[in-house]
């Protein structure tokens, strides 16, 4: 979305200490898919805290009904994750000279996450904005484009837009690289493709 505005997309990919590593190998199949213009992996481990089914010793919730998905916060929140990575991110728009943003986060089909809402965003903008020896000289402009939009809103977008979805990952608790079709997040990308129309690339462990 961002490459379609005219930007030269340089890519961040947080490593953070995840069980599965799955999500980096599709992270720098769809950045060289798009010959964005730089992608860096960073390395940090959010192990050392834990508190998340995604870091942690935790079972990864599997064929919850959309009523118990929809309510509260589920353990496969990571405790701040997205503060720290656009923490990140802010500061490899500042080497770069870039004051343009773009986090993928959604507040919709029922994440749960305190850090993928609108408020979040917003106050990460100000922050930015604070907190930068490059906001003397410009504006940081925090983008979440998907932020409101439905997942089957998401697949056609992307569909319109060229994306190769059989490179992508969401599973919570893949097994060798193919997705569960049971965790949280399975269920939401299948639902997603349903709804959208278009036919879901993602290789299971098993036929759902």
């Amino acid at each position: 979305m961002a490459q379609s505005q005219g930007f030269d997309a340089h890519c961040l990919t947080v490593a953070y200490g995840q069980r599965h590593g799955v999500e980096t190998k599709a992270a720098r199949r769809v950045a060289e898919a798009l010959k964005v213009a730089d992608h860096r992996v960073v390395n940090i481990d959010l192990r050392a805290f834990g508190g998340s089914a995604l870091t942690d010793d935790i079972a990864v919730p599997k064929d919850r009904s959309d009523a118990e998905m929809a309510e509260g916060v589920p353990v496969t929140y990571v405790p701040a994750r997205n503060t720290i990575f656009l923490s990140y991110a802010l500061g490899f728009a500042e080497v770069v000279g870039a004051y343009d943003v773009f986090t993928g986060v959604n507040a919709v089909d029922y994440s749960g996450y305190p850090d993928c809402r609108p408020e979040f965003i917003a106050a990460f903008e100000a922050l930015a904005n604070i907190a930068t020896a490059a906001s003397a000289r410009g504006r940081f402009t925090m983008h979440a484009p998907l932020i409101s939009m439905k997942k089957a809103e998401i697949i056609r977008c992307g569909v319109r837009l060229g994306v190769d979805y059989a490179l992508t990952h969401s599973c919570y608790d893949p097994v060798d690289d193919l997705a569960c079709g049971h965790c949280d997040s399975c269920r939401i990308r299948a639902a997603g493709f349903a709804a959208a129309g278009v036919p879901d690339p993602t290789r299971y462990v098993k036929t759902q």
